[in-house]
Order: structure tokens, then sequence, then C-alpha cells
């Protein structure tokens, strides 16, 4: 099995490297996209049963050992997002493959888009499947350095504009990374995670103190975590529909993945808890009143990815094996269940011209097929019962409850109150974007008149047509969020197993003792 873990990096830059020779072959760049993105796929699975049933799995790259060498490494909670990206990122290949039909490429130059794409999988890929915190920092870059290409697709002004903050907020980011990489090297002599776990009890309290600080405030601008997360609402909106999705479902996640194995595997014995919970419970509600505050659909979800990171941090700051456990099953939801979202939206806004709900009107009657695909996810992102929302969010405030602390109770309420208003941002939407009626206009406008302000209020575009497999995409997408439900008793089990794994410290003693073996 050890000998498929590079694969999982490896052949996607593979793919990239085929595409780039074939620049103006379309078709063989999309079948050679949709293999390599496959092959990860089933080799995701393959090493999912594996490590779920036999414990992780360590790789040192051309056999040079640590500290010299790159350890690759697998467990449950790896090899589930691996399974994950790779499906979210067939799907929104797909979708794209639609509109690049359709738009003639205008928005996915084909020379371009398919190598950036597998670049992009690789280098997500590679963060959730690092041995150590240089070969971590290596697979944001990888993955930064796609999306400067994807998000400034086009070369509109907006587009440049908001490629231009994303850029500079990420590079500030990768330098804090580096620095702090730089510190933990300096401190204790290695950048290896197990190394790091076992050495980190050696030194006095205040230096872990900094170093974790310097590596949390890193990944909370890449996670996209309040009051780091100024950079996102404006920057995701203004790419094309399929990079938007890609983004909005994966790369806050590796984000939130480093900060996983922060929390559980390095810092055991230096306690952040009570700081987590407080910016929790901020991203929570912050977030979501800037979702209720927007006209633009794009800019409502933008908002809504910002308020539901904060119940990721919120599981991780509560620390308990359910905590993280209920954290892995909220992250597996929230990629499918948002990418799905940005897809549906990618759809109207070519049904409608616009994505303003200020300008969307009438759909449900023109396009009723547009209306489940967006119904479903959306109030399984509110957290209506009996959908995996719903089920990610109990078994969060299961844990938080069963702690029973007063924070703990003020974060219940927040999360609460969060998943409401969310529910209310998103049905309102499909409210006034669905059911309006065309000739329904003064009153209804009247009631909403304060979104006249918001940005990106009267946004129109060209309208277009929509291609049969963009809407099979989305639809496949609607699947995979009904099946997060039908198949949450095994799911959660498997994340249940993973958080334990994860909280006990066995991940980190089997790597140790396959790294002494070889």
């Amino acid at each position: 099995m050890s000998a498929l873990v590079p694969l999982l990096v490896g052949i996607p830059l593979i793919g990239a490297a085929i595409n780039l020779v074939f620049g103006r072959r379309k078709k063989t760049q999309i079948v050679v996209s949709v293999l390599s993105l496959a092959t990860v796929l089933v080799l995701g699975a393959i090493l999912l049963v594996a490590v779920d049933t036999n414990g992780p799995i360590a790789v040192a790259i051309a056999g040079w050992q640590i500290p010299l060498g790159i350890v690759l490494y697998v467990d449950v909670l790896a090899a589930l997002l691996v399974v994950v990206t790779a499906i979210v990122l067939l799907a929104v290949l797909l979708f794209s493959i639609g509109q690049g039909a359709a738009d003639n490429d205008e928005d996915t130059p084909v020379s371009i888009f398919y190598p950036a794409y597998l670049i992009l999988g690789a280098g997500i890929f590679n963060a959730f499947i690092a041995g150590d915190l240089f070969n971590l920092y290596i697979g944001f870059e990888i993955l930064l350095v796609a999306s400067y290409v994807l998000i400034t697709l086009g070369s509109t002004e907006s587009r440049i504009r908001t490629g231009v903050v994303y850029i500079v907020v990420s590079l500030v980011s990768s330098i804090l990374f580096l620095a702090a990489i730089a510190m933990v090297y300096g401190a204790l002599g290695t950048v290896n995670m197990v190394q790091i776990s076992e050495r980190m009890a050696q030194l006095p309290q205040d230096v872990q103190t900094i170093l974790h600080l310097m590596l949390l405030l890193a990944f909370a601008i890449k996670a996209a975590v309040f009051p780091l997360s100024f950079w996102l609402p404006d920057s995701y909106p203004t790419a094309p529909a399929p990079v938007t999705a890609v983004f909005a479902g994966l790369l806050t996640k590796v984000g939130v993945y480093a900060i996983i194995r922060t929390e559980t595997q390095l810092f055991v014995d230096n306690d952040l808890n009570f700081l987590l919970m407080m910016v929790a419970l901020a991203t929570m509600i912050v977030g979501i009143l800037g979702a209720v505050a927007q006209a633009e659909l794009k800019r409502i979800l933008s908002f809504t990815l910002v308020s539901h990171i904060g119940y990721m941090i919120f599981g991780l700051a509560i620390n308990t094996p359910l905590a993280v456990g209920a954290t892995i099953y909220y992250i597996v939801h929230h990629i499918i269940v948002q990418t799905t979202l940005f897809l549906a939206v990618g759809l109207i806004e070519r049904r409608a011209g616009s994505t303003s709900i200020l300008k969307v009107k009438g759909l449900m009657r023109a396009a009723p097929v547009l209306a489940v695909l967006y119904f479903i996810p959306a109030v399984n992102l509110g957290g209506l019962p009996p959908f995996s929302g719903f089920i990610g969010k109990y078994a969060l405030f299961d844990a938080a409850a069963q702690v029973g602390t007063p924070v703990m109770m003020v974060l219940i309420v927040g999360g609460i109150a969060t998943s409401i208003l969310t529910l209310y941002a998103l049905m309102r939407a499909w409210n006034l974007s669905f059911w309006r009626e065309e000739n329904d206009s003064t009153e209804t406008l009247e009631r909403i008149a304060y979104l006249g302000n918001a940005p990106a209020a009267a946004i129109s575009t060209e309208r277009r047509t929509i291609p049969r497999i963009m809407t099979a995409a989305t639809a496949g997408m609607v699947a995979v969020t009904v099946a997060l439900t039908v198949f949450a008793g095994p799911l959660l089990d498997v994340c249940l197993r993973a958080g334990e794994r994860i909280t006990d410290g066995i991940t980190l003693v089997q790597l140790q003792d396959q790294e002494a073996e070889q």
C-alpha cells in the first residue's frame, strides 16, 4: 500500500505536464484531467479502507530518512479528505468542461485551465499527506501558485484587482508560515511532525505559546478565520464559476486541516482552547451577519463560508475525541455542500443573467430543476433535519454539552443562531429568485430596499444557455449531499474513529514505529 501514497501527488503533476505538452488539444487535455483525478479517487478510496483497518501509512520518499528525507503520511483523516477532494475536483471539472464548450473557453482557456487545475489538485493532496511542516508549506505553495492563475482567468479588471488582493494576503500568510517553520526548527532541530510532538514538551511554555500562535496565525489566514477573513468575500465571487466553486469548497479547508494537526498533534500540552472558542464564536456570528446584509448570491455564500469555518474551529476548541470526530464530519459535509451551492449559483447566473437577488425572479416556473438543485444544498447548509448539516451541528453541540461549561453553552447558542440566520439568508434568496413572479416587483423591493446599497446589488451579466453536462455535474453533487445524509451513520463512525486516533496520539506512535522499521 505504501507505493500508492506518492501517486496521490505524482499522478496530477504528470497529468498537468501532459496537458502542457498537448496545450492546443482540448479533448486530450479533458481525457487526461478526468483520468488523473479519477485515478486519485480510486487510490484514495483504497488507502482509506487500508488505513482505517490497519492503521496509518508512512512513506520516506526515495528512502531518505528524517531529518533529511520527506515523509508522506496517510491516516484516516488524510485519506478521507483526499477522497472528498477528488470527488469535488472531478465534479467541478465536468462543470467546467460544459462551460468551456458553451462559451468557447472564454472563461476557461484550455491551454491554461487544465494544467493549472491539476497542479491545484496536486498541491491540495500534498498538503493533506504531508508528514512534516516544510512539505506542508510546499503543498500550500503549489496550490497557491495554481490558484493565482485560476482566480485571474479572463483577465477582467475585477478579477485582476481581487486577484492582487488574494495574492498579497496569501504571500503574507506564506511568509508567516515559513517564519514559524524556521522558529520551530531553531527551537527543536526538526520540522517532522512526529519529532516535533515528542520534543515540544522540552520547551518552556512561553516558547511553546509563541510557536503555537505563529502557526495558528498563518493557518487562520488561509482558513479565513475572523478577523483574518476580510479578503475572502471580495476575492472568490469574481472568479469564473468553476474556480469559485472549487476554491470555496477546498482551499479554506486546507487551512482548517493544518489547524487540526497543530492543535491535536503538535501542541498537546500548550492549551489555547479558550482563544479558539472566542475566535470561533466571532467567526460564526460576524460571518453570517455579513451574509444577511448581502444582495448578491456569490457574496452571500462567501460570507456563509466564513461563518461555517467557525463551526470547525468550535469543534477543535472543545478538543475531545467526539468533538474532533464531529469536526471532521462537518468538514466533509461543508466541502461537498458549499461546492454544490456555488455550482448551482453558476447555473442561476447563466439562466437569469444575474446573481443579484434584487434582479433574479420567476425561476420556479422557468427552471424548476434549478430550483431543486439550489434548494436541497441550501437547507442542508442551514442545518435543517434530517440533512447532514443538522447531523454535523448536532454532533458538535453534543460534544460541547458533554463538557458543560458556561462558555460551551454560549457557543452552542451562537451556533444555533448562526444556523438559523444561515437558513434565513439562503431561503430569502431562494424565495426572491424562484418564488417571486416576474410582475412582482414594487412591494417586494420596498421590503428589501436596504439591500440596494449592498456590493454588486445591481450586477447583471449576459444570459447564456446551460449545457446538460453542467446541470448533470451539479445534480451529481446534489446527489452526493443527499448521500451524506443517507450514509451518515457509517461516515460519522469513520470520522469519530479518526478523531479518537488523532486525540489519543495513536497515529503518531504508529508513524514513529514505521519510520524506525524503515
